[in-house]
């Protein structure tokens, strides 16, 4: 049974979810969300500039499990930025999903008109079609731009998160607000670098798991949420079985130690903004 956080606004998350990120449409994508929930993950993390909202949506359905047992996070696509954009966006992805309300949407990325945006998200969740709202890819010097233009605060920041980039830093600051940070590339996108530390393989042997399991365990007791990506069902099993077994104080000490501060996406370098409007999620 995956354990749940409470968020800001007063709801809860799994702590645990299952990420879809370039998993295709039209099967692949169906097939590995039917398999996740059937392996007992209650979280689906998607989004619009994924393009396979619709292949989630089938699977949920075809699951038979009740759709308030299942979490759902979309994301809103830059281009469907500003308040007017935004409402369409928000309307798109429930078609998409085919869900009468989300359970989390964020704004995907930090450029453009993210507080005409974020005002269409506020007025959504006043209306019941999403139940809590947040922000990904934000960093401390672009939330506290957005911050004062809220009326609602951000119940999540989907940031890259793993033991080898920890967002020290900006948990202390989001943490003053009640922000959950949520990790995207929780695995370090198959690094070799952290797949491999002796330092892990050590804790993994003495628990009897695996390195991947050592580092969700990891995200778990730090209260980071957790969004691995996995497509063989070996992987899928593997990534939820982390809840019958406890690092201790020293493992864990011994984890946060091997942060670098790095990771592979500076939210702040603006030449992102340039690439990631080229991409299109609709005409």
């Amino acid at each position: 049974m995956i354990s749940t956080l409470k968020l800001n606004d007063g709801n809860e998350i799994p702590s645990l979810g299952f990420g879809v990120f370039m998993v295709e449409n039209d099967g692949p994508c169906e097939a590995a969300v039917t398999v996740a929930l059937k392996a007992g993950y209650r979280m689906i993390d998607t989004a619009a500039a994924y393009f396979n909202e619709g292949d989630v949506g089938k699977a949920i359905k075809k699951s038979g499990i009740p759709r308030e047992e299942i979490y759902v996070t979309s994301k809103l696509w830059m281009q469907d930025y500003g308040y007017e954009a935004a409402k369409k966006g928000i309307e798109t992805s429930l078609k998409n999903l085919g869900l009468d309300y989300l359970d989390l949407y964020l704004l995907h990325q930090p450029y453009g008109d993210t507080a005409g945006a974020w005002k269409a998200l506020e007025e959504a969740v006043r209306e019941g079609k999403i139940k809590s709202i947040g922000i990904s890819n934000h960093t401390e010097k672009l939330l506290k731009n957005l911050i004062p233009q809220m009326e609602i605060l951000p119940a999540v920041n989907q940031m890259e998160c793993n033991p080898l980039f920890q967002q020290k830093s900006l948990r202390k600051y989001m943490d003053q607000y009640g922000i959950r940070m949520e990790a995207w590339f929780p695995l370090g996108h198959a690094d070799k670098n952290l797949l491999e530390d002796a330092r892990l393989v050590k804790i993994a042997e003495h628990h009897h798991k695996d390195v991947g399991q050592v580092i969700l365990r990891w995200h778990l007791q730090e209260g980071i949420v957790a969004i691995p990506k996995a497509t063989s069902k070996s992987h899928i099993e593997g990534n939820i079985d982390i809840f019958d077994f406890m690092l201790t104080d020293d493992e864990m000490a011994v984890i946060r130690s091997m942060d670098t501060g790095k990771g592979t996406h500076d939210p702040e370098d603006m030449s992102n903004a340039e690439s990631l409007a080229k991409l299109k999620v609709h005409e």
